[in-house]
């Protein structure tokens, strides 16, 4: 059945959604179990530090080249072993495997490792066509996918809070995920469980998690934030998620060119022999050749999605 609903955001606006044929859970009523999706940035972690939850996870980005092959091997094989799979390298800034690994000590918790296709296999998935503004699949096949894996088989696919990392001041983005919710709240996601009579893949939309944003229901900002790590002796990526995401600038492309060459040239590499380009009016070879003035990288702030997996 479909028609319109009515629902209110964060800010009591109206928001007009579209009822979907979704996979209903009958105990959303009863959700008890917290979880903390960890995106290796300080955001996140702050939350854990300041409002601990059940379960910690966080999705890790893989790589097949081994021209970027991780530098340390008994941590190679130990993140292996985290994730049941074969880790040679990240896409994102090698930093966050160490984030990752004091950030368990620090909170003295486990974090769930989880991983679903390596880049290059997503490539081969979409038939070489690359992730742009308007095809944002990395992130749901990266991050989210198997988050939703582990979370389905965690809690026998019943809804769980969430916590997301976005603070004070990012009411856009909050805005913009609950937007995307049912009626109750809850954030869904389109999956398939088998075939259909004809073999075709059966689609679902299951809903999963009900967001919640303490950072920003208790008025904490990115300043907040920083302040709270100082000191603390935990290693942060200068930037968060992949070194070659599309939703940087060229300016701050091209500080990754000079700061992660060899990752910022597997994205190049995938744009000579990918379809189409990340970026529309620009090549990532080009901004590899293109000259900035050194005041502009003192400006830079990271861009993001409104995913909640690739922040601060």
């Amino acid at each position: 059945m479909s028609g319109n609903v009515q629902q209110t955001d964060l800010f009591g606006n109206i928001v007009k959604t579209k009822e979907k044929q979704i996979q209903k859970s009958s105990n959303y009523h009863y959700i008890r179990e917290k979880v903390t999706s960890l995106s290796g940035g300080q955001s996140s972690a702050m939350i854990e530090s300041l409002f601990p939850a059940d379960h910690l996870v966080f999705a890790l980005v893989r790589t097949e080249n081994k021209d970027c092959l991780f530098p340390d091997k008994k941590i190679r094989q130990l993140v292996s072993d985290k994730i049941g799979t074969e880790f040679i390298g990240t896409l994102e800034d090698d930093i966050i495997i160490y984030t990752m690994l004091e950030l368990e000590q620090h909170f003295g918790k486990k974090i769930n490792w989880v991983t679903g296709l390596t880049y290059e296999g997503l490539l081969r998935k979409k038939f070489g066509w690359l992730p742009t503004l308007h095809r944002r699949y990395c992130t749901t096949y990266l991050k989210i996918e198997p988050i939703f894996n582990w979370w389905y088989n965690e809690f026998n696919a019943n809804p769980v809070f969430m916590n997301i990392g976005y603070r004070f001041g990012e009411h856009r983005r909050i805005s913009k995920m609950l937007d995307s919710a049912t009626p109750q709240g809850l954030n869904t996601y389109k999956t398939t469980f088998g075939k259909n009579k004809r073999g075709q893949n059966k689609w679902e939309l299951v809903e999963w998690r009900k967001p919640l944003f303490p950072l920003f229901s208790n008025g904490i900002d990115k300043s907040d934030v920083v302040n709270h790590w100082s000191g603390k002796g935990i290693p942060f990526a200068k930037y968060n998620n992949c070194v070659g995401c599309f939703h940087r600038s060229p300016a701050l492309l091209k500080e990754m060119w000079e700061t992660h060459t060899q990752k910022m040239q597997t994205f190049s590499d995938f744009e000579q022999l990918g379809k189409g380009r990340f970026k529309t009016n620009v090549t990532y070879e080009a901004i590899k050749n293109a000259e900035f003035s050194s005041h502009v990288f003192d400006e830079i702030e990271a861009e993001g999605c409104s995913s909640g997996y690739c922040g601060f």
